[in-house]
């Protein structure tokens, strides 16, 4: 639809109307720009060492079609407004950091196995849909402690996920180079082919719901109850057909919505994909269904809330045991003016011994506020650590023990744990300790092939998802029960 047609249908509809559209789709503030960011400083951006090079890149992607579209972003902050009514629950889950060496189609749909697995577990154990929101097709560029690396002597450039830079130790691998930009476009592009296809072609299906067991998992514990769930659900769908009900008429049941998402770190790349929308005149990143602020680059003086604050989709922001209640507070003033729900989600990391002194004063003053937020808890970010050989890991107990307590805080408050959100993998890795898997720091050299930090593997997301089904249940029985 043009701009025109777009503009004239909104003017016919009644006063009433068009003061619940502004509710909805707040305008872009007057003073923001597509590059109005470039004007503040930009945290953890790369240093590129050709400043032409990255401007013949950045209007080669300027002119490429968008990865996402707007109304698709729309949809899922309604979503994610039942998240923040406490309607829904949201799973936000993926790589740490993808890789240009591992887009394989049999890792895309593994991935989203998990995934389904995880959702079917909690949607079955708390009776309220689950957002499903891939941190995929996009998640190549990381943030980082350190801008350079040392080893043996040697001293380059960090790597800054391959978007970036190569996870390669040698000078030219480690410098940055804009084609790397339009590689992680194009990658995006057959990620994304390829999850519509699973999503919409029937993999996804519910009837299909024993096929997303993967074999290694099958056969530990979290698989053997996963499949009794699945048993449930079969019969569920044999009772409908014998009561003449056509399942294949339904769309719920042939397919799922399935959201993308990933860290805006990267803003030349983030403004060359952001498009105007021709239907309501606002201005959508189009890389990514939502994105989200990093712990390390929420300055309220900086460019990447100058950039997010301005567009439309729905944003998360990560929040870190140092975040105080007054910046916040501006934190949501800026990203969230008109307090729309669904608008922003506070992700928090906060690691397992900081969370219960650290969170409840800020969920608290975000209730006392009214403010529309969805709460979710990134348990992974705040527990990593090295082993003796060097290696970074987390040990599944910190990871539950985290989710525990940020259950434990909204439990306490009145508040819904609106969402978890996780770094996993659907292939049979040994990067982080414990779980389903029982692994201990022996394991980890087994198979250990993350480029940045460690993922939970099948068996310890699907344990993981189980025990958040038991914190639900508990929230429901304590809280009362949500339904839409």
């Amino acid at each position: 639809m043009s701009a025109p047609t777009g503009v004239a249908i909104i003017r016919r509809l009644p006063a009433l109307a068009i003061t619940l559209y502004a509710e909805v789709m707040p305008s872009t503030t007057n003073d923001w720009s597509t590059t109005s960011w470039r004007s503040r400083r930009v945290h953890q951006s790369p240093a590129w060492p050709d400043a032409e090079h990255l401007e013949r890149v950045e209007r080669q992607l300027a002119a490429k079609p968008p990865l996402v579209f707007a109304g698709e972003a729309r949809r899922l902050q309604q979503h994610l407004g039942d998240v923040a009514r406490g309607r829904a629950f949201l799973l936000q889950a993926g790589d740490c950091a993808e890789s240009f060496d591992e887009g394989s189609a049999d890792a895309i749909r593994d991935k989203l196995k998990v995934i389904l697995q995880m959702a079917v577990a909690l949607t079955y154990a708390a009776g309220v849909p689950v957002i499903k929101v891939g941190r995929i097709a996009g998640q190549f560029a990381k943030p980082r402690s350190d801008d350079y690396e040392e080893r043996d002597g040697v001293r380059l450039e960090a790597f800054r996920g391959h978007i970036v830079n190569s996870d390669e130790f040698t000078a030219s691998g480690r410098r940055p180079d804009p084609d790397r930009l339009l590689a992680a476009y194009h990658q995006s592009v057959a990620t994304l082919n390829l999850l519509r296809a699973f999503t919409t072609g029937g993999f996804a299906a519910l009837s299909r719901v024993h096929a997303w067991n993967q074999e290694f998992v099958a056969n530990s514990l979290e698989g053997k109850r996963y499949a009794m769930i699945a048993d449930e659900i079969e019969r569920a769908l044999q009772f409908m057909r014998a009561c003449g009900i056509d399942l294949h008429d339904d769309s719920a049941l042939q397919g799922v919505e399935f959201y993308t998402s990933h860290e805006a770190l990267i803003l030349p790349y983030e403004q060359a994909l952001t498009r105007r929308d021709s239907l309501t005149g606002d201005w959508y990143d189009c890389s990514a269904h939502m994105l989200w602020i990093g712990d390390r680059t929420r300055q309220l003086d900086g460019a990447h809330v100058e950039f997010l604050r301005g567009v439309s989709n729905p944003l998360g922001l990560k929040v870190g045991p140092s975040m105080g209640v007054d910046e916040l507070r501006r934190l949501v003033d800026v990203l969230n003016p008109a307090n729309v729900a669904g608008r922003l989600t506070l992700i928090s990391r906060m690691g397992v011994e900081q969370i219960g002194r650290a969170l409840p004063p800020l969920v608290e003053a975000m209730r006392d506020d009214e403010r529309n937020v969805v709460w979710a808890c990134d348990p992974m970010h705040g527990n990593t650590f090295r082993v003796v050989g060097g290696q970074k890991t987390r040990h599944f107990d910190d990871v539950l023990a985290e989710t525990a307590q940020f259950f434990g805080v909204h439990q306490e408050l009145g508040t819904w744990p609106g969402g978890l959100h996780i770094e996993l993998t659907g292939d049979d890795v040994t990067e982080c300790l414990g779980g389903g898997s029982r692994l201990d720091e022996s394991d980890l050299e087994l198979n250990y092939t993350t480029i940045c930090d460690p993922r939970l593997n099948a068996t310890q997301s699907l344990d993981l998802a189980f025990h958040v089904s038991e914190f639900l249940q508990n929230y429901a029985s304590t809280n009362g029960a949500r339904s839409l």
